[in-house]
């Protein structure tokens, strides 16, 4: 569906150039279909190096040219970059856009178009593993759907919602939480060392713990909660353990801090 598609990106960092190697990796695309705009030029002959494409220094440029315009400038930019491209779209074009805490509103009322996929990715998007929530601006036909749909899948899952209000939430849990995942893998690699192992062995016999866990949760069909339960033996060394992960309160340490992100979430969108 994105044949014959001019597909630009505004703004080159890591979710960025996560789209631009999701795309061409996946053949989604040709590098000539592909323009990258970023204002330093040295950064502009490595994105050419490294994946044959067009750049620029021209953000207006860019949008001009570009069918699908993805949105990859930092959220404080948005002031300083956004009314550059103020009557640089074609009616059908699509604005795709990662910007966290930047409403679709916002974007239409600075650019001067309303076609806009509002998206929240995770940095596993690097490795085309994130996942990916999106919401479409009201009215956006399918077949723009459709073009955002194919651009978010090159860096991942996705997940269509229907309101905006979930974007939020959809950063406090799955944009903010690779960290958490990284703070629990950190203290259990590091309750390893305290053991005994070599941190190298720490480190792998966590990570594939995690990996493994995943995609067993993935494939099982089962709950969760059923799953623990599995491993956990009435006596056993399992349930010792989460007694005092639950004695420490885990789940409300967890939540509380996901409720704190999404807090966040929206005092950065002006709520």
């Amino acid at each position: 569906m994105l044949t014959n598609l001019n597909i630009a990106i505004i703004g080159t960092g890591t979710m960025g150039e996560a789209v631009i190697g999701g795309l061409l990796q996946a053949e989604l695309v040709q590098p000539s279909q592909v323009l990258a705009a970023t204002p330093r030029p040295e950064r502009r002959r490595e994105l050419s190096q490294r994946w044959g494409i067009a750049t620029t220094g021209d953000n207006r440029e860019a949008a001009t040219w570009g069918n699908v315009v993805i949105l990859g400038i930092k959220p404080q930019m948005t002031e300083q970059v956004l009314p550059q491209l103020n009557g640089a779209f074609q009616s059908d074009d699509l604005i795709v856009s990662v910007l966290a805490g930047v409403k679709m509103r916002q974007i239409a009322e600075a650019t001067g178009h309303s076609a806009i996929a509002r998206s929240m990715p995770n940095t596993p998007a690097q490795i085309a593993e994130g996942i990916t929530v999106w919401t479409a601006s009201k009215g956006l036909d399918q077949a723009r759907r459709g073009w955002a749909k194919i651009v978010l899948s090159a860096i991942g899952a996705e997940v269509e919602v229907e309101d905006e209000k979930f974007m939020d939430m959809a950063t406090a849990l799955s944009g903010t939480g690779p960290a958490y995942v990284f703070m629990v893998m950190e203290a259990l690699i590091d309750a390893g060392v305290h053991m005994g192992f070599p941190r190298r062995i720490a480190a792998q016999l966590v990570e594939q713990t995690v990996i493994g866990a995943v995609r067993y949760s993935a494939q099982s069909g089962k709950h969760v909660a059923e799953l623990r339960n599995m491993v956990t033996s009435p006596g056993g060394t399992t349930a010792a353990a989460l007694y005092e992960l639950e004695k420490g309160r885990l789940r409300t340490v967890l939540a509380d801090g996901v409720w704190a992100a999404y807090r966040r979430a929206r005092e950065l969108g002006g709520e």
